[in-house]
């Protein structure tokens, strides 16, 4: 191995600590709430707001940010995001109130908006051929196997420290990203692009992008269309008693989304710079791995958000516990990623999306029958294996072949699209698995409530509101109190059938994103065009 592609591998790894720090951030946080809440004395409206304004902040900014890494280039955009993000975990570390943490976690989602495009455009622009494929292998397990580690490392963190090094711990993780970086990372950037902002672009996406992920996370919180519970920031409060703002939130998406279209359209026209060449769909690998990238992203996501919350109400876990148990998802994930390298050489990259795909499904047809009140979380840790493998062959291997044919130059908008696209797909899977396990708890405690216990049917009503409020966290208040055997078995119970119709309809969605995952066409690794030349049908499109 020459110099030159030691500092390329080297390059690569400075690349994946900076991805590993902000996707392991998206989920060590959870775990940490109830001690943030208890350290910074928060209503429980705002210790949510540590969490979601990250989520709504890194979704709404990844095309923007995509789009200037290919302007003023990539490892520029890459390095401003590790020192906004270190800042800002710095920031929230610190922070003495909730309104300051809020604040903090709000630049994070910035600082982490440019470093994730930036990582996938410059692995793109870096490598060729087979260690192409290697190399998106180990991005892909990175993206699936830290987000499974998240809960350990918070849990731990927590337990054994505080809830500040969460935050701490991201500092020193950043500096040497950073440094690596610096030596190893070559500059790239679309030398062809316009120059010029597209300033109405970034605004309307922005928004609508934020309005749809907010309506899609928050819906089954402040409700669909009546508001359940009282929308809050700060001391300021939603006015309307009719309306909640989710339905507005997702009208507000409704009507920006499409007029970005609209407008990237006509300055496509004009020659005026955009935000996101919409041209790139004419791709074929590019237009089509999104829709599977967007299906298979319902699954993938809503189940873990739902396991955890089993594993620690039905099973009695601690987070740490909880983290253990999901550590099966990251082994499995992280063997995974770099084998979707060769058996994508041998097979082609589609066959090997396929075949992950497929493990994800069995893996989580696997976990339905070990989902009960009396198992032991390390009998679900095979199914987990299964699954985690399954995430890092189809993550690592879809990514590729969706900037298979992208032209280089562009393949930061391309990213930052990409990226959008398994952001948004993960808020529609959390909104319907989510409002699955809420609705099929709720009903099932009350149904049992009533035929079991013969409690009258308003209170029975009553406790599976709670339950259904508390994500069936009120089974640890129940299990304090004597006689409440009977009432905590009825909920176990209605919370396992939640549990396993929730991962039969994750299965369900990754299932359809397999059967759209035959409309790509089959790119093997040094097959892609090399230069980004568009495909016949593109090219001739563009000469009209």
């Amino acid at each position: 191995m020459n110099d030159r592609s030691s500092r390329r591998w080297l390059g690569l790894a400075s690349l994946a600590l900076g991805l590993a720090m902000i996707i392991v951030d998206a989920t060590i946080v959870n775990v940490a709430i109830p001690s943030i809440i208890a350290d910074l004395r928060l209503q429980l409206t705002d210790a949510e707001w540590v969490n979601t304004v990250y989520s709504l902040v890194f979704a709404a900014l990844l095309v923007t940010v995509g789009r200037l890494g290919d302007l003023y280039g990539r490892k520029r955009i890459y390095l401003l995001g590790l020192a906004l993000f270190v800042a800002a975990s710095l920031l929230a570390a610190s922070a003495p109130t909730g309104s300051l943490l809020i604040a903090a976690r709000a630049l994070q989602g910035v600082g982490a908006a440019m470093i994730l495009p930036s990582t996938l455009s410059s692995v793109n622009a870096m490598f060729r051929g087979r260690e192409r494929a290697i190399a998106f292998g180990i991005w892909g397990s990175v993206i699936g196997g830290m987000a499974a580690l998240g809960p350990l490392l918070g849990g731990w963190l927590t337990t054994d420290f505080s809830w500040r090094w969460a935050f701490y711990i991201n500092l020193p993780i950043g500096l040497v990203a950073g440094t690596v970086a610096l030596l190893t990372v070559p500059e790239t950037r679309d030398t062809r692009a316009a120059r010029g902002l597209d300033p109405i672009g970034i605004g309307t996406s922005a928004l609508g992008f934020a309005a749809l992920v907010f309506g899609l996370i928050e819906g089954e919180r402040y409700g669909w269309w009546r508001p359940t519970e009282t929308f809050r920031i700060g001391s300021w409060e939603w006015p309307l008693q009719a309306v909640s703002p989710v339905p507005v939130a997702l009208a507000l998406a409704a009507l920006l989304l499409p007029v970005f279209v609209l407008l990237e359209l006509r300055r496509v026209r004009n020659g005026q710079p955009v935000l996101l060449d919409l041209r790139l769909f004419r791709y074929r690998s590019f237009r089509w791995g999104n829709l599977a990238a967007l299906i298979v992203s319902l699954g993938e996501f809503g189940i873990v958000f739902v396991l955890p919350l089993y594993l620690q109400a039905v099973l009695g876990y601690t987070a740490f516990q909880t983290g253990q148990i999901l550590l099966a998802v990251a082994l499995g994930a992280f063997l995974g990623g770099p084998t979707a390298a060769n058996l994508a050489q041998r097979f082609g990259a589609r066959q090997v999306v396929r075949a992950g795909m497929l493990l994800e499904a069995a893996g989580l047809l696997l976990l339905v029958p070990f989902l009960a009140p009396d198992t032991h979380g390390w009998r679900l840790a095979p199914a987990l294996f299964v699954y985690g493998l399954g995430v890092g062959l189809a993550t690592a291997q879809l990514t590729s072949v969706i900037l298979a044919e992208v032209p280089t130059a562009q393949s930061g908008q391309a990213s930052g699209t990409q990226s959008t696209t398994r952001q948004v797909g993960a808020a529609l899977g959390i909104a319907i698995l989510g409002t699955i396990l809420a609705a099929t708890l709720a009903s099932g405690t009350e149904m049992r409530l009533i035929e079991r216990l013969g409690l009258p049917a308003e209170q029975a009503a009553t406790l599976a509101r709670a339950t259904k409020q508390s994500a069936g966290q009120i089974l640890v208040q129940f299990r304090t109190q004597p006689g409440s055997e009977a009432i905590v078995r009825a909920i176990e119970d209605a919370f396992t059938e939640a549990a396993r119709r929730t991962a039969i309809v994750a299965a369900a969605f990754i299932a359809v994103g397999f059967v759209a995952s035959w409309l790509i066409p089959d790119i093997r690794p040094g097959e892609e065009p090399a230069t980004g030349t568009a495909p016949k049908e593109a090219a001739a499109e563009a000469r009209h």
